[in-house]
C-alpha cells in the first residue's frame, strides 16, 4: 500500500527534499545524485510498479495515479505536483522519457514553487517542437538538411513537399523521439502510406500526430554533443558521443568520444552545439544532435533533446562530471564556474580514454527482439575495473512485466583506448548470468566483435546491411545442466553406478473417462 500522508509537509522543513519523476533505472540514478548532495529522496511509483526497485532506493515513496494505468500514472502532470507539494517537495527531476520534456509539467512544478531540474518551459516547448528546433539552428547559423518547415497535418502537403525535397526521405514525428513515427520513404508510391503509419504512431507515442518530413542520408553517422549551461549565460560541451549503431531508429550503443571523425568535424560539431545553445539560452543539461554525411563529408543539425539522455553515463566518465549533479546544481541556481560547481573552463574539459555504452534489454534477438517477461532466476552481473553498471530490476528474484521498457542495466566499460573499453565490455557482457528471461546479450556480442563498428567506421545502417549481427552460438548453460542431471540422479539413481537397479515404475496415469 502507499503510504499515506496525514499533514502537509513544509518544503522548509528539514533538508531539501528531491522528487525523481520517473522510475527504474534513471530513478536510482537521480536519487544517488541527490544523497550525495545531502538531500531526501521521494519516489512516486504506480500501482503496477509496486514492487520495483526505484520505490525502495528513495528515503520516501508514494503511489500515483490510482486507476491511470501502468503508464498514466507517470503521466498524471496534476496528481504528480499534488503529490509533490504535499511532501513538502523542493525539486522535481524528471528523468528521460514520461515527463521529462513536457512544459506544462516544468510550467505547474513551478506554479506549486517546486523547482523543476530542467531547462525554462518556454525552451521546452521550443526544442520539444522539432521543426521550430530546426527554425531555431537554421537563425542560429547551424547548418540543416533540407525538409519541411512546420508539421506535415495532411497527404496533399505530404506530396507537394516531397516533390521539392526529393527521395529518399525520412518522415518523423515533430513532437517526439526515440524512433516512434518514424519512417523511411525511398519511393514516392509508398509515401502515402507510410505519412498514414507514421502520423498514427505519433499519436499513440505522443499524443500528437503531427509529423515532418526531410532529407534522409543513407551512410549517416549520428553524433551528438553533450551541452551544459547555467542561468547566467555560462554554456559548456562536454565533448561528443557517437550513436551510430541503431535499430528501427533506437540506440543499442554508444561511444565517447567519437572514434575515426576527422578533427575538424569533430571541432565544428561541438563550437556549432555551443553556439545554438547559447542562442536560445539553454540553461541546463541537453543534448544537441548531428547527422554527418560520410559520403558529402557535411553535417546538419537534426534536433535536441532538452534532458538528460540515457547514455549520459560514457560524457561521465571520459569528463569525470557528474551530470545530474550539475543539473540539480544549476536548478539551485549556481554557476558552471563558481565556488560551488567549480567545473573547468572550456578549453580544460577533460576528455580521458573512451568510453562505450551498452544497453542490456529483456528482448529475443533470435525472434525479432521480441520483449521477454517473467521472473528472473537468475542473474549474476559482471564487475572489476572500468566497469560501470546502472540497473534498475535486475536481481534474482524480480519480475519483468509487460507495462514498460524493456531494459535491465545499461553497462559502460571504458579504457586508456578504444580497444580496451570494448576488450572490457566484451568481457562484462561474457561474465553476465541471465536465466529466466531471454536478453539481446548475444547481439550485443556479435556488435561488440564486429570489425566494421571496432573501426570507428560504423553509419546508422550498420545493424540492418549486417546480418552476421545475428548469428548467435548456442548458449550452453552448465549450470542448469548440471542441476537438472543432479535431479535426474537423486529422483531416479545413477544407472553408472555399480549395483544399480532399476525401481519399479510409476504407475501409468489413468485416462480419463
Amino acid at each position: 500500500m502507499a503510504r499515506k500522508s496525514k499533514k502537509k509537509v513544509s518544503a522548509s522543513e528539514g533538508p531539501l527534499r528531491l522528487m525523481a519523476a520517473n522510475r527504474s533505472e534513471i530513478a536510482i540514478r537521480i536519487f544517488r545524485a541527490a544523497t550525495e548532495m545531502d538531500m531526501r529522496t521521494v519516489a512516486i511509483y504506480a500501482q503496477e510498479d509496486r514492487l520495483a526497485v526505484h520505490r525502495f532506493k528513495a528515503d520516501e515513496a508514494y503511489m500515483i495515479g490510482a486507476g491511470k494505468g501502468p503508464v498514466g500514472a507517470y503521466l498524471d502532470i496534476e496528481g504528480i505536483v499534488e503529490m509533490a507539494s504535499e511532501r513538502g517537495v523542493n525539486f522535481v527531476h524528471p528523468g528521460y522519457g514520461f515527463l521529462a520534456e513536457n512544459a506544462d509539467f516544468a510550467q505547474a512544478s513551478a506554479k506549486a514553487g517546486i523547482t523543476f531540474v530542467g531547462p525554462r518551459p518556454e525552451l521546452l516547448r521550443q526544442m520539444g517542437d522539432k521543426t521550430e528546433a530546426r527554425a531555431l539552428a537554421k537563425e542560429a547559423g547551424v547548418p540543416i538538411l533540407p525538409g519541411t518547415d512546420e508539421p506535415i497535418k495532411t497527404r496533399a502537403k505530404a506530396v507537394k513537399v516531397a516533390k521539392e525535397i526529393g527521395f529518399p526521405l525520412i518522415i518523423k514525428a515533430a513532437f517526439g523521439g526515440g524512433g516512434r513515427g518514424m519512417r523511411v520513404v525511398k519511393k514516392a508510391k509508398d509515401l502515402e502510406r507510410l505519412v498514414d503509419e507514421a502520423r498514427g504512431e505519433a499519436d499513440r507515442a505522443f499524443g500528437n500526430p503531427a509529423v515532418f518530413l526531410e532529407k534522409y542520408v543513407p551512410r549517416a553517422k549520428h553524433i551528438e554533443v553533450q551541452i551544459l549551461g547555467d542561468q547566467h549565460g555560462n554554456v559548456l560541451h562536454l565533448h561528443e558521443r557517437d550513436c551510430s549503431v541503431q535499430r528501427r531508429h533506437q540506440k543499442v550503443v554508444e561511444i565517447a568520444p567519437s572514434v575515426a571523425l576527422d578533427e575538424s568535424v569533430r571541432s565544428e560539431l561541438c563550437v556549432a552545439a555551443v553556439e545554438l545553445a547559447k542562442h536560445i539560452g539553454y540553461d541546463n543539461a541537453g543534448t544537441i544532435e548531428f547527422l554527418y554525411d560520410v559520403d558529402a563529408k557535411a553535417w546538419y543539425f537534426i534536433e535536441m533533446n532538452p534532458r538528460i539522455q540515457v547514455e549520459h553515463t560514457v560524457t561521465e566518465v571520459i569528463t569525470g562530471i557528474d551530470l545530474v549533479r550539475a543539473q540539480i546544481q544549476v536548478a539551485q541556481g549556481h554557476k558552471l564556474h563558481g565556488d560551488v560547481m567549480q567545473l573547468p573552463r572550456q578549453k580544460d574539459v577533460p576528455c580521458v580514454g573512451h568510453a562505450v555504452q551498452a544497453r542490456v534489454t529483456t528482448e529475443d534477438p533470435a525472434n525479432n527482439f521480441t520483449p521477454d517477461y517473467g521472473r528472473i532466476i537468475t542473474y549474476r552481473s559482471a564487475a572489476g575495473f572500468g566497469l560501470r553498471l546502472d540497473g534498475g530490476q535486475g536481481d534474482a528474484g524480480s519480475v519483468i512485466t509487460p507495462f514498460y521498457d524493456s531494459l535491465l542495466v545499461k553497462i559502460t566499460a571504458s579504457g586508456m583506448s578504444f580497444p580496451i573499453a570494448l576488450d572490457r565490455m566484451d568481457r562484462a557482457l561474457r561474465e553476465f548470468r541471465i536465466r529466466g528471461v531471454q536478453t539481446n546479450i548475444p547481439f550485443l556480442e556479435n556488435v561488440i566483435g564486429n570489425e566494421t563498428f571496432r573501426s570507428g567506421q560504423a553509419t546508422t545502417t550498420l545493424i540492418d546491411t549486417t546480418p552476421e549481427l545475428f548469428a548467435f552460438r548456442p548458449r550452453r548453460d552448465r549450470a542448469n545442466r548440471l542441476l537438472s542431471y543432479i535431479g535426474d540422479v537423486v529422483v531416479n539413481g545413477n544407472s553408472q553406478a555399480k549395483g544399480f537397479e532399476v525401481k519399479e515404475p510409476f504407475a501409468p496415469i489413468a485416462e480419463p473417462e
